[in-house]
């Protein structure tokens, strides 16, 4: 693979304490051959000119409303050969895109790369009730955007996210993942620094009974799925 575009997709909402970081970590990847696109959720801070203040950032002005509709908008807004996405509050390593392109590059039969991923602590007075602190102190795989590498036409493939998840949608959208068969890579280097801190949806929508709900429904679905492919395949 000789050095493809990747699209990196931040979705932001008055996310002006974090994304000057979020961004500096994309902007410092040893991998340069990329373009970044931050759709905005109508912020009412500095998170637009946060974004202007990175030459070359795109900053777009979400159309609809959530996380998932933004990462959509930022797919059809993106021009890359290979698609990653950030949070906002989020940090990559220095090597993160370097080491997953390479492994594209190694392994054609992958469509997808994944890496590990560390939380840290933002600020230790504002732990969220639902973290759990034993994860600090070791290494994930990585199952969620920000660790994800992916050719474009995984999305072809899986799908987009899907719009009608309150909280959920990438939950949903690697279940289709893993019940489509695309071949995915997962590297043994930590890739994501994931922040823990008192304002982070995740965690706080966490505590709420949606996302048990949606949760629940989206292996539903991957249920289902999996018993349509055994039941087509007999």
């Amino acid at each position: 693979m000789d050095r493809p575009l990747v699209s990196v997709i931040i979705a932001a909402r008055n996310a002006e304490r974090f994304l000057q970081q979020a961004l500096d970590s994309v902007m410092s990847q040893s991998y340069t051959h990329h373009e970044t696109i931050v759709v905005d959720g109508h912020s009412t801070d500095g998170t637009a000119d946060i974004a202007r203040s990175f030459p070359g950032v795109r900053h777009l002005l979400q159309k609809g409303t959530g996380f998932a509709v933004a990462w959509n908008e930022g797919l059809d807004a993106s021009r890359g050969d290979l698609i990653a996405f950030l949070d906002s509050d989020d940090l990559w390593t220095s090597d993160k895109l370097a080491l997953q392109v390479e492994r594209l590059g190694q392994d054609p039969r992958a469509d997808c790369v994944l890496g590990h991923l560390r939380f840290f602590l933002d600020n230790v007075d504002a732990v969220p009730p639902s973290f759990r602190l034993g994860l600090l102190d070791s290494a994930h795989p990585g199952w969620m955007p920000g660790t994800l590498l992916a050719r474009r036409s995984v999305f072809e493939t899986v799908g987009r996210f899907g719009e009608e998840w309150e909280i959920a949608s990438d939950v949903d959208w690697f279940a289709r993942l893993k019940d489509s068969d695309t071949p995915v890579a997962m590297l043994p280097e930590v890739l994501l620094h994931k922040r823990v801190h008192g304002g982070n949806l995740s965690y706080n929508a966490a505590r709420t009974p949606i996302v048990g709900r949606e949760i629940l429904r989206a292996v539903r679905h991957s249920v289902t799925r999996e018993h349509a492919r055994g039941a087509s395949s007999r």
